[in-house]
């Protein structure tokens, strides 16, 4: 499966890095300019419509991929896939609806986020957009077929009235996610490159499981592919930022993914529907403790400021890039044991948990204790020194 797992990832890479150069030189025409402000971190006039290349980095493909799946017959494809991909032809052909409704559904995404980087939106006519293409891919994909993009699908035969719990977490999952990268879009390389790393590890478990699922692997690649392509610009020093037409299509597309992964099997533990939280820990983080930080401040969750994880890094010392840098460990940290919940047992699966805990425990921790440190005031040369605390 190597050569088409290859053929996927560098299509919508060249693909993204294409459409990314080209939206770099339309967004003055477009009114696509990012202006510099009182909580941004960088200082020039910068293109914020990247998000283009992530959209069509994994659109172009996939519409490639589904054309030929909806006008060739099962045999003639046989002809000409590997043989290593035959025995797939029918997963393939059982799929493509459901592919053509997500990709649908994140062009809705798409499009929200660059009419809110075009114009900016109210908070609550954008959340209720959100709810929209969230409900829409759900309760369109149950009539596709049931459970499509429905997490906790075993709630339906738990419990009366299961299916609504199932179907209104999974629209809050979405959502969540949705802005979580969206909140994570605050530094050059941060949102594309956590969304990438966070992709991988979901693609190691959705290829190791019990019955490895190709179609979520597909897609992870071709998602990849077209996170990187973005990220050879966007990575500090950037030359063009994601915008919410990005950060959104990252959140929508990868929460999508996660519901259609199968992370339980009757052999295994309960506790492998708990792979995505890990995994994801990092955004959730940061989506949490913000929000709490702006209400406990009596302001809305919705309104941007300089209270993430990433801010307080760089006012804790660090530069752009070293910041970026440790919240890629840090997601690598939390999320690395993650895959292995489908093969832990109860004492290993709490050792991971306890894992991905501390490492947020500790994030925590120095966050507030920087956050004293830096607004005591300095403390006095000593006698022989000058302000810089250097010998004269």
């Amino acid at each position: 499966m190597l050569i088409p797992a290859l053929i996927l990832f560098l299509s919508s890479l060249a693909a993204s890095l294409v459409f990314t150069w080209l939206a770099r030189r339309a967004a003055a025409r477009l009114g696509l300019m990012d202006q510099p402000g009182h909580r941004k971190v960088h200082t020039q006039v910068t293109p914020r419509n990247g998000g283009i290349g992530i959209f069509w980095g994994i659109a172009l493909p996939l519409l490639a991929g589904l054309a030929v799946l909806f006008v060739f017959p099962a045999d003639r494809l046989a002809a000409w896939l590997p043989v290593a991909a035959r025995p797939h032809i029918a997963g393939l052909l059982a799929h493509r609806h459901l592919a053509l409704l997500l990709l649908a559904a994140t062009l809705g995404i798409h499009l929200l986020g660059l009419l809110d980087d075009r114009k900016a939106l109210a908070a609550w006519p954008k959340l209720l957009a959100q709810l929209a293409c969230a409900i829409a891919l759900v309760g369109v994909g149950e009539l596709l077929n049931r459970g499509a993009f429905r997490t906790l699908t075993f709630f339906d035969d738990l419990f009366p009235g299961g299916f609504w719990v199932s179907a209104t977490l999974s629209v809050l999952w979405i959502v969540a996610l949705t802005n979580a990268f969206n909140f994570l879009d605050n530094m050059d390389g941060l949102s594309a490159g956590v969304a990438f790393l966070c992709a991988g590890l979901f693609l190691i478990a959705a290829a190791s499981g019990a019955e490895p699922q190709w179609f979520i692997c597909a897609l992870l690649l071709l998602f990849m592919g077209s996170v990187l392509g973005f990220l050879c610009y966007n990575f500090p020093p950037a030359s063009i930022f994601m915008g919410d037409g990005g950060s959104m299509v990252l959140g929508f597309f990868l929460s999508a993914l996660t519901i259609r992964t199968t992370y339980y099997h009757p052999n295994q533990g309960w506790y492998a529907v708990l792979m995505p939280l890990v995994i994801l820990a990092v955004p959730l983080y940061d989506l949490v403790v913000v929000s709490i930080i702006r209400i406990l401040q009596g302001r809305s969750p919705f309104v941007g400021d300089t209270n993430h994880f990433s801010h307080r890094l760089t006012r804790h010392g660090f530069s752009k890039r070293g910041a970026v840098l440790v919240i890629y460990a840090v997601t690598l940290a939390c999320g690395i044991s993650a895959p292995l919940l489908a093969k832990a047992d109860e004492s290993q699966a709490l050792l991971i948990g306890v894992q991905c805990a501390s490492m947020l425990l500790v994030i925590g921790i120095l966050e507030r204790v920087g956050e004293h440190t830096a607004n005591q005031p300095a403390a006095k040369p000593a006698a022989g020194e000058d302000a810089k605390g250097d010998k004269p």
